[in-house]
């Protein structure tokens, strides 16, 4: 009971920081909201009247508390980009796809990262089979690549191939289970990579120990050697590194769902940005920071439930 009160408390005392922190240095940057690149033209009139619709011609503690008691009643403020919405109808509706497309890149960039984990350990194993080497040196090999590629070449690369080249797919947009394909499997490179890292490292030092090499001299298929004893020996570690993995997932999908015009939250944030929208920044910020904390909350006790010892 008391690890749970502690992390309901470090969820949003962190999200509280988040948003104290957002909306602070957004106003603390030059320019404004209606003063930017694309509202040049404005008269001084009329960014005083859009200043004060929004109260941002009150000082900056005035500002603040108003912000404060808008998000006690869960109320996000409305945005000053998409006129007539509010923040929270906009996150709503976009939170539902970028949740959707980081599962579906998670349950892709599990089982990758454990097969080329696995294999690409064979590489560096002595007490392995030569034949099962040449398959480790091909996944380590396609391991390199994937962690050095950022995703919007993946993504390029992809588009490239499968959408205009061989016209197997469509390029962008979020329409049906055909569109869904690109972005997901660009989305899950990176995790599936950094899974691969983590479960390679735990299997070499698995495949070291004295077991192992008495349960492969009685003759155990290594097959079963692998999934009854390597791997599950290194769950915890694996376990461990799901709540960044997360995070991979949900900050990956700010460039992923840009280039691929899908409607999640991280386009939303990243126009936001270029529209100065200090709500919807802001308002980003805060469902994303109460996501991640409590995914990691959420990690840290089931790991403390898998072992014990863990205080």
């Amino acid at each position: 009971m008391k690890n749970i009160l502690i992390g309901i408390f470090k969820v949003f005392f962190t999200t509280f920081l988040v948003a104290t922190i957002t909306f602070l240095l957004l106003r603390l940057i030059p320019g404004g909201p209606f003063t930017g690149t694309g509202n040049k033209t404005l008269p001084p009139e009329i960014i005083a009247n859009l200043e004060s619709k929004y109260h941002l011609n009150e000082p900056l503690l005035s500002q603040y508390a108003l912000y404060l008691k808008g998000l006690l009643k869960g109320d996000l403020g409305p945005s000053l980009k998409y006129i007539n919405r509010s923040v929270n109808e906009i996150l709503f509706a976009s939170l539902p796809i970028s949740f959707l497309l980081g599962v579906m890149a998670l349950l892709i960039a599990i089982p990758a990262g454990l097969f080329f984990g696995i294999t690409s350990a064979f590489s560096s194993t002595s007490s392995i089979p030569k034949v099962y080497k040449f398959f480790g040196n091909i996944s380590l090999l396609l391991l390199t690549v994937s962690i050095s590629l950022p995703n919007f070449l993946i993504a390029a690369l992809l588009i490239n191939i499968f959408a205009l080249k061989l016209k197997l797919l469509p390029v962008a947009l979020w329409e049906s289970p055909y569109h869904m394909i690109l972005p997901v499997i660009t989305l899950s490179f990176l995790p599936a990579a950094y899974i691969a890292r983590i479960v390679r490292t735990q299997m070499i030092n698995e495949f070291g120990e004295e077991y192992i090499r008495t349960l492969m001299a009685n003759g155990l298929k290594l097959r079963d050697i692998i999934f009854k004893h390597a791997l599950k020996n290194s769950l915890i570690s694996i376990v461990t590194i799901l709540g960044p993995i997360m995070a991979i997932l949900i900050t990956g999908s700010f460039v992923v769902e840009f280039i691929f015009a899908i409607p999640g939250m991280g386009r939303y944030f990243i126009t936001a940005f270029t529209n100065r929208d200090y709500f919807l920044i802001t308002g980003t910020a805060i469902v994303f920071s109460f996501l991640l904390t409590t995914l990691n909350v959420v990690i840290d006790g089931l790991y403390r439930k898998i072992d014990p010892r863990i205080g």
